[in-house]
């Protein structure tokens, strides 16, 4: 990995000079600054970035301290895990911009859950950890236990059941990369996700007792003012988002509420990078501009601003490499 990223970054200094290229080259060298200084970074993704096998990059990013919180979305947290077991039947769809509703149809009678150009197996990888993860969820709800969405998955990948499953090369999962490092994951709107959706289905059905077992949006945000004030004790936290939505907008307001509501000094985010397709309208807060986040007291005049407007898919690879290299 050291030699393709040196590789990388060597090819983004000779040809990414100007525009949105040389915007991607100067976020990841500030980027590779605030680590040098000692400070932190939180990554935030929307999308489904783990369906798109982030993880190829994002593990290695995470096994050398590059990254040092993630908050996603429920979906990015179980879909790692879902690629990781279930891989090999995972079916893309290469004309899917022209599928007809007939043929979406037919996709979903088989089973397959598409997103964009690739279809998750419904058995194969949502039943399979389903049948896996509610034994986690029961046994906690018997103890009395209220655990955060990702800490169940960090019991599974622990306990190696999932093991005789994998389809991939585990390093490739960020998921068990970050258990394995246990790195601190905040998951706004759990429940907008499959095993959310399944948690809910449980507890209906009895076999769940305390909706509380799995903690809630408040009690993650809970955890991350903690997290913040401990980790900013001595340096600062940059901010590196893919995507917009709940996973960005849910921990960047973490300074505010600690200042104007909790009424405690807090420090600002030291640095702010964000890429999007989104683009600026009324309103829209996925495709604000750096600097309106200055007037809500989450970044400073001074932070190292960024907007790269591309895919995601294609550059976050491409920082992650340059950071790694540095």
């Amino acid at each position: 990995m050291s030699n393709d990223a040196a590789t990388i970054k060597e090819f983004m200094l000779r040809h990414y000079r100007h525009f949105n290229a040389r915007t991607a080259v100067e976020a990841s060298q500030a980027w590779v600054d605030q680590l040098a200084v000692g400070n932190k970074m939180l990554l935030t993704m929307a999308g489904a970035m783990s369906t798109a096998e982030l993880g190829i990059s994002l593990a290695e990013m995470i096994r050398q301290g590059k990254i040092h919180g993630i908050c996603c979305t429920g979906a990015n947290l179980e879909e790692d895990i879902f690629n990781l077991v279930a891989h090999n039947s995972y079916r893309r769809i290469p004309n899917w911009r022209a599928l007809t509703a007939e043929e979406e149809l037919d996709l979903a009678r088989q089973g397959l859950n598409r997103v964009t150009d690739t279809c998750i197996p419904e058995e194969e990888a949502m039943r399979k950890i389903e049948a896996l993860i509610v034994e986690q969820w029961q046994a906690a709800d018997q103890a009395g236990e209220s655990l955060l969405p990702h800490e169940f998955l960090y019991r599974m990948i622990r306990s190696g059941e999932l093991e005789q499953h994998y389809e991939i090369d585990p390093r490739d999962s960020w998921m068990i990369a970050a258990a394995q490092v246990d790195l601190p994951i905040f998951v706004p709107g759990w429940e907008d996700s499959t095993l959310g959706n399944i948690f809910v289905a449980n507890h209906l059905t009895g076999k769940i007792e305390n909706l509380g077992t799995v903690a809630g949006g408040l009690e993650t945000m809970k955890t991350l003012i903690n997290w913040y004030l401990e980790e900013t004790r001595e340096r600062e936290i940059g901010f590196f988002q893919i995507g917009g939505g709940i996973a960005g907008d849910f921990p960047i307001c973490v300074v505010p509420l600690i200042e104007q509501d909790l009424r405690q000094p807090a420090k600002m985010w030291s640095y702010f990078c964000q890429i999007s397709d989104s683009t600026t309208s009324f309103g829209s807060y996925s495709g604000a501009v750096p600097n309106e986040k200055i007037t809500w007291g989450k970044l400073t005049s001074e932070s190292p601003k960024f907007i790269i407007e591309s895919d995601a898919t294609i550059v976050a690879p491409l920082v992650f490499s340059y950071v790694l290299a540095s």
